[in-house]
C-alpha cells in the first residue's frame, strides 16, 4: 500500500510474512516528539478504500466528526491510520494486521468497501504531487511544442504563398518580381534621373538593394498605358533572349503601372547613329559594330518568329527601340505593341500599330499581317544602319526632296503613303 514497502522481500517472497512492512518516509510526530501537535504536524492522511477493516482498531469516545478523529490521530506518534464510519471513531496504532486493500477491478459493491485513512509523512504527498505536476509540465510544453511547430510551419506556408504570389514564373526559370512603389520610389531616388520620354511614359534610372542597376518605364494611366503593360508582361516577361532585352519585374499598384528593366549604360541605337541629328553623348560605330548590331537584332527576331510557342510580332522595330548594353550588344526593347500569333496561323488582322517610315505597306494596305512586317521594319533600320542617317527627312510628302547640294535625294518611305 502506499507509503509502505516490504521488510523483507526476500522472506515475503519464500511466503514469511511475519516481518510486515515499514515506511517509505519517517513521520515528522515521532514518540520522542511529545510536544507535537495536530497544528504544527506536517503530515497527512491518504485515503484508501478497505475491504473489511484491520484489526485491533481502538475506538475513542466523545468523537462526533472526521475531522475530530483524524486530530486525535495525528496528536497521537504512534497513530496509523483512523477511519470513522457508523462505528465512530476507530484509530490503529503501530501495526495494521489484516488490512484487505480493494482492487480497482473487484467485485466488491460500494457498500462492501470502507475508507481507511492512512497516516503518512508530508514528502509522501509531495511526491505524488510532484508527479503530478510532471505531468502536467509534460502535457503543457509538450502542447507548447507542437503549437510552436504549427506556428512556424504556418509562417513558412505563408511566406511561400507570399512569394509564389508575388512572382510570376518567366521563361528559362526566370522570375518576374512584383514590386511595390515604395521600393521603386526609393530604388530611383523619388524619380529624380530621367533616362528618357516615350508613347506612354517616361523612363528613370534606380539601382536595387543588391545594387543591380535598372531602368524603371512608368506609364501613364491611359487606356493605352494600361494595354502597353499588360502586352510587355505577357510577351517579354515570359521568354529570355540574349538580344531580348530582360524585364526584372513590374509594378501594379492601384493606378501605378511599372515596368521595370535590366538597365542598359548604351542607351538606344539612335543615340549614337544619328548623331549629327542633334543626338548628344553618343559614340561612332565602326563597321564591326554595325555588323554585330545587325546580326543581333536578326537574332532576336529569329527568335520571336520561330523560338517561342506562339509567334510574336513586334510591330514597332525601329533604332529606338533597339538597346545597347555596355558592349554595344543589341536588345530589342518596348513590347508594348507586340502581337502573338498561334503556330496554327499564318497571319493575322489587326489595327494599325508602329511608327511612320518603318511601317510595312500590309499595314498601309490593311491587310492581315504577318512576322514579315517585323522583317520590313529591320530592313528600314538595316538601311540607317549602313547610311548613318534616317530614311525619313521630314521633308515633305513626295518620294524624292531637295539635298542641300541643289540634287534629288531619295526618300526611302513615302511619307504621303504612310500619312494616307
Amino acid at each position: 500500500m502506499k507509503g509502505f514497502s516490504v521488510r523483507s522481500p526476500m522472506d515475503w517472497d519464500q511466503g514469511d510474512r511475519t516481518g510486515g512492512c515499514v515506511r517509505d518516509a519517517t513521520l515528522d510526530c515521532t514518540p520522542g516528539n511529545s510536544t507535537s501537535s495536530a497544528a504544527s504536524s506536517t503530515d497527512g492522511f491518504f485515503s484508501m478504500p478497505v475491504f473489511g477493516l484491520p484489526d485491533r482498531g481502538r475506538g475513542l469516545q466523545n468523537v462526533r466528526s472526521s475531522a475530530e478523529c483524524s486530530t486525535a490521530c495525528l496528536k497521537n506518534c504512534s497513530c496509523t491510520a483512523y477511519s470513522y464510519a457508523s462505528q465512530g471513531c476507530l484509530v490503529w496504532l503501530d501495526r495494521l494486521i489484516n488490512a484487505k486493500q480493494s482492487q480497482s477491478n473487484a467485485t466488491n459493491t460500494v457498500s462492501d468497501e470502507e475508507i481507511l485513512y492512512l497516516c503518512l509523512a508530508a514528502r509522501e504527498f509531495q511526491t505524488s504531487g510532484s508527479k503530478k505536476r510532471g505531468v502536467i509540465i509534460g502535457v503543457v510544453t509538450g502542447a507548447c511544442t507542437v503549437a510552436l511547430i504549427l506556428l512556424v510551419l504556418f509562417i513558412v506556408l505563408m511566406t511561400r504563398r507570399k512569394k509564389a504570389k508575388n512572382n510570376i514564373q518567366g521563361g528559362d526559370g526566370a522570375r518576374l518580381v512584383a514590386f511595390s512603389y515604395r521600393e521603386l520610389r526609393s530604388a530611383t531616388k523619388n524619380f529624380s534621373e530621367k533616362l528618357g520620354q516615350g508613347g506612354f511614359g517616361s523612363v528613370f534610372m534606380g539601382q536595387l538593394r543588391d545594387s543591380t542597376a535598372i531602368a524603371a518605364k512608368r506609364l501613364d494611366s491611359s487606356f493605352q498605358g494600361e494595354k502597353q503593360f499588360r502586352a510587355e508582361v505577357s510577351s517579354i516577361g515570359i521568354i529570355q533572349h540574349i538580344n531580348l532585352v530582360k524585364l526584372v519585374g513590374f509594378c501594379c499598384e492601384g493606378e501605378n503601372r511599372f515596368l521595370v528593366y535590366e538597365h542598359m549604360p548604351n542607351r538606344s541605337l539612335d543615340v549614337h547613329l544619328f548623331q549629327s541629328t542633334g543626338g548628344t553623348g553618343g559614340v561612332f560605330l565602326d563597321w564591326a559594330a554595325r555588323y554585330q548590331i545587325a546580326v543581333g537584332v536578326a537574332r532576336g527576331l529569329s527568335y520571336l518568329h520561330d523560338g517561342c510557342r506562339d509567334r510574336i510580332i513586334h510591330c514597332d522595330v525601329k533604332p529606338e527601340n533597339i538597346l545597347l548594353d555596355a558592349s554595344l550588344l543589341p536588345k530589342l526593347a518596348d513590347f508594348g505593341m507586340a502581337k502573338f500569333v498561334g503556330r496554327g496561323f499564318s497571319r493575322v488582322l489587326t489595327t494599325m500599330r508602329g511608327t511612320k517610315g518603318y511601317l510595312a505597306p500590309e499595314w498601309i494596305g490593311g491587310a492581315a499581317v504577318t512576322p514579315k512586317v517585323d522583317v520590313y521594319s529591320y530592313g528600314m533600320v538595316l538601311l540607317e544602319l549602313v547610311s548613318g542617317r534616317r530614311n525619313t527627312s521630314g521633308a515633305g510628302e513626295e518620294c524624292r526632296s531637295m539635298a542641300s547640294d541643289g540634287g534629288h535625294r531619295l526618300v526611302y518611305f513615302p511619307m504621303k503613303a504612310a500619312g494616307s
